[in-house]
């Protein structure tokens, strides 16, 4: 991993490359393809923060972020929460920091941004990426989302 990571936001000059992006075929189940991110995007607007994940001139990844949605107006209409939406790493880098990078790079943002806690949520089971999301510091909250688990890491 170089010291030339950093985030872009998707303009005409990479898209192509973004929806190309592919994670390894038995994590397919685990995360949206980059096209159907990018559909949500467009739909959710302001509250959707896609970025791509860039090493130099090569294309790793790429991010979705969810910033300041009302998450269960029911139950709390006060709970308001940003934080990884998607995150994927092409299937040919992973292993290498670019998630932990990305993520990072978020949780800066959200700090920048006034937040105070970083939520994320991801697939159960033994292939899910439950195990890094524990290595970087989230805790289940006991809540799930669609079947999803919720994680939280304070910022």
């Amino acid at each position: 991993m170089s010291t030339t990571l950093r985030l872009e936001q998707i303009t005409p000059a990479n898209v192509d490359a973004a929806l190309a992006l592919r994670v390894h075929p038995h994590q397919e189940h685990n995360v949206a393809p980059v096209v159907r991110s990018l559909a949500e995007a467009y739909a959710f607007g302001e509250t959707a923060w896609p970025r791509l994940i860039f090493d130099g001139d090569e294309l790793v990844g790429f991010l979705m972020a969810f910033l300041d949605i009302q998450w269960n107006a029911e139950k709390d209409p006060t709970d308001r929460r940003s934080g990884l939406w998607r995150l994927n790493i092409s299937a040919d880098v992973q292993g290498k920091g670019y998630g932990r990078f990305a993520v990072e790079a978020l949780r800066e943002e959200l700090r920048r941004r006034g937040e105070q806690r970083f939520y994320v949520t991801w697939e159960p089971g033994e292939d899910g990426p439950g195990a890094f999301y524990d290595k970087l510091g989230f805790r289940p909250t006991g809540e799930d989302s669609g079947g999803q688990v919720v994680g939280v890491l304070d910022i």
